[in-house]
């Protein structure tokens, strides 16, 4: 039955898993990986999630936790494509610049450090200042100036780029 209970909420909140995956990882291999040892974090955690938090909190913290403490990628090596211009339609190219934009803020994110990016990806998931200090263990004070912080940090390395 147990067992069972953890099964269910892995695949209620898989998209937690994946997302700090994302994050964390460049490649699927390493992805695959991350996902395996935090879900294997999280089987033996399991029987000590007291229900002082949020599901999502603590599976937020662990995952995180995994993915800085114990897993490193490898730099990531963009690639590079070439497109006849003359092709496309305004709305491809409104699309190609949406995607550029992610792009660059992805390349920009990925610069942060370790604790910088978790943050940030808590944030663009719009999880509330009080639930992102609880998952980083921090107050949501600091929160707030963290945040005002890194987002001045993506602001200085996108317009440089």
């Amino acid at each position: 039955m147990e067992e069972r209970n953890f099964i269910n909420t892995i695949e209620e909140h898989r998209g937690i898993i994946f997302k700090v995956c994302k994050m964390y990882c460049t490649n699927e291999d390493d992805s695959s990986d991350l996902y395996q040892d935090i879900v294997a974090q999280l089987w033996k955690a399991w029987k000590g999630f007291r229900g002082e938090a949020k599901i999502s909190t603590w599976i937020y913290r662990i995952a995180l936790n995994t993915a800085i403490s114990g897993f490193r990628k490898q730099k990531r090596n963009p690639l590079k494509n070439s497109l006849d211009a003359g092709k496309l339609t305004i709305e491809q190219e409104d699309n190609l610049k949406k995607k550029e934009d992610i792009d660059t803020l992805y390349m920009a994110i990925d610069m942060l450090s370790d604790v910088e990016k978790a943050m940030m990806m808590l944030y663009l998931d719009e999880v509330p200042y009080e639930e992102i200090a609880s998952i980083m263990g921090i107050t949501q004070n600091n929160v707030r100036v963290k945040m005002l912080r890194i987002r001045e940090k993506l602001r200085k390395i996108m317009t440089s780029h």
